[in-house]
């Protein structure tokens, strides 16, 4: 279909028919027609509609190895959807955003719209949104040489994998069994076969089902992926006949398609068979061949790392002036990539600037027509506002420090005797760093109310700030404060945490004096601190008094 033609469908039929390419491998075509909805949803103010084309064609284009554009369509559909109020619209492309990042080398700017990514998605509960961000970064940590950590992730995402459709399944199987490529080496070089080997079992029956899938979906992109990985895997367990037919497979899928990538990581592979054959002189011809299709390709990560085998092989068999030459050949391609990574971020940031513009306009547009309404509404709602804001803790709802200093005294003076406990989250940062700031800000609102739910009327509890507590007990001995706060203590550590995060546990450690009168007021906190300190040193979990 030509363009003309194209121009004259609906934007609907335009992006069914990108997809449809998409799902079938054909990226150029995809590619056009994605593009083209784009451009005439655009053209009659049809926001959502391209939005959904802008996503497409970024998925299209990075196929084709065009990355910076990917990233582009991508930036634009994030500005329309922050527009559209469409959370899980942004999720999807945030997630799909990373994958040209980390094409490029931009590990850490991958991470970073990943991190956003699971921000909402963990907001919404969409656990089909947060199996796409544990996906995306499990790759982003093995691209990055992290393949333990990568294993963390993709395994926490094959495990919501159930009930997916069959591309979402067919990604994570894949991407496990490329990260069990490098694992499995790694898990034999430091001695643990028997884990290698488990792990190595697991990917050969991962990646035979996501061939599977992708010959099922006639898919010859996946095809060839799946293939090259399987044949990787069974050289990994010694079937090297076997592994050679599966890597030229999928050699052959790639030329017939034009994946140049693909093809240059296929010849790559069948170069590292022969060496694992012992035929070294015709894998140096093979990995020759791998890095002029890389070179063609633009694939400078990929070049780089078959100079480095290049390097290898020559000097396995003695020739150290050609494997000298490799190696310098490598870091040259090492400092070009650095070269080129910084002149893409120099690119983006000029396109992220246009785009700051364009949104920016957009909101003090929105803001002027609302303006003279908020106004008004916030004149009557500033004085509540205010005085909230001046006593109590914005996520929690509890008291804050300031309220906290002006009530303690109080309850000191008003007789009787008063227990002061400080209490903090055991390793509070470790569940923010691996979970996520939303899940962090979900504990202390829990922790805030199980603790309100169980002290008395005349007892006070107030956020000192960050993940610490401040617990008053009023009309309670040394004792008895600490059986209560030891309730307290078992409440958080017993509660369901699991059911917001899985393998989510929190728990807290307490230091508890008693206050002997209002003059002794600042050397009990400062007691209660001093052993808040003494329980985290002992073990954490725990109350400590004396």
């Amino acid at each position: 279909m030509n363009a003309t033609a194209s121009a004259a469908l609906p934007v609907d039929v335009l992006l069914a028919r990108a997809e449809e390419k998409r799902l079938a491998g054909d990226y150029r075509a995809g590619g056009e027609l994605a593009r083209t909805a784009a451009d005439l949803a655009a053209a009659t103010g049809d926001a959502a509609g391209e939005a959904a084309a802008l996503r497409s064609l970024a998925n299209q284009l990075m196929r084709l190895g065009r990355q910076e554009e990917a990233i582009a369509a991508c930036r634009k559909a994030v500005v329309t959807l922050e527009a559209l109020d469409d959370p899980v619209g942004l999720c999807e492309v945030l997630t799909l955003q990373a994958m040209p990042l980390i094409d490029l080398g931009m590990h850490d700017e991958a991470l970073d719209v990943l991190a956003t990514a699971r921000d909402i998605a963990q907001r919404l509960g969409d656990r089909e949104l947060l199996y796409w961000v544990h996906n995306r970064t499990g790759v982003v940590h093995g691209r990055m040489g992290e393949h333990e950590l990568s294993t963390t992730y993709l395994m926490r995402a094959l495990g919501m994998a159930d009930g997916m459709n069959a591309e979402a399944r067919f990604c994570i199987l894949n991407n496990v069994s490329d990260n069990a490529v490098y694992e499995v080496p790694r898990l034999r070089g430091r001695g643990d076969l028997e884990a290698a080997d488990q792990v190595l079992t697991g990917a050969l029956g991962y990646v035979a089902e996501a061939l599977r899938l992708a010959r099922e979906a006639r898919h010859p992109y996946r095809e060839a992926i799946s293939l090259d990985n399987h044949g990787m895997l069974l050289a990994l367990a010694g079937d090297l006949d076997g592994a050679g037919r599966s890597v030229e497979e999928s050699r052959l899928i790639a030329v017939r398609a034009g994946y140049r990538s693909l093809e240059s990581a296929a010849l790559q592979h069948q170069a590292r068979i022969r060496m694992m054959r012992g035929h070294h002189t015709e894998a140096i011809e093979g990995l020759r061949l791998a890095l002029e299709r890389a070179h063609q390709a633009g694939e400078k990560p990929m070049a780089m790392e078959i100079s480095q085998e290049l390097s290898e092989a020559h000097e396995r068999i003695g020739d150290f002036v050609a494997a000298l030459a490799h190696y310098r050949d490598f870091h040259d391609l090492e400092r070009e990539l650095h070269n080129q990574v910084a002149a893409a971020r120099a690119r983006m940031a000029a396109h992220h600037f246009e785009l700051d513009n364009v949104r920016l306009e957009a909101e003090n547009a929105r803001l002027e027509a609302e303006l003279h309404r908020a106004r008004s509404a916030e004149l009557a709602a500033d004085n509540v506002v205010w005085q909230r804001q001046a006593t109590e803790d914005a996520l929690t709802g509890l008291p804050n420090r300031r309220s906290a200093d002006e009530r303690l005294p109080k309850l000191v003076a008003a007789g009787g005797p008063v227990c002061v406990a400080v209490a903090d989250v055991d390793r509070f940062k470790r569940v923010n760093d691996e979970y996520g700031h939303f899940i962090g800000d979900e504990v202390l609102r829990r922790i805030a109310a199980i603790l309100l739910d169980r002290i008395g009327e005349t007892d006070l509890v107030a956020r000192f700030g960050g993940e610490e507590f401040l617990i008053a007990l009023h009309g309670s001995g040394i004792e008895e404060a600490r059986a209560r706060c030891e309730l307290l203590r078992a409440s958080v550590a017993a509660y369901p945490w699991d059911t917001i995060e899985p393998g989510l546990t929190v728990t807290l450690s307490m230091g508890l004096t008693e206050v002997t009168g209002p003059a002794s007021l600042a050397d009990a906190m400062s007691q209660a601190d001093q052993r808040l300190y003494q329980a985290k040193r002992n073990g954490r979990n725990r109350v400590q008094a004396d």
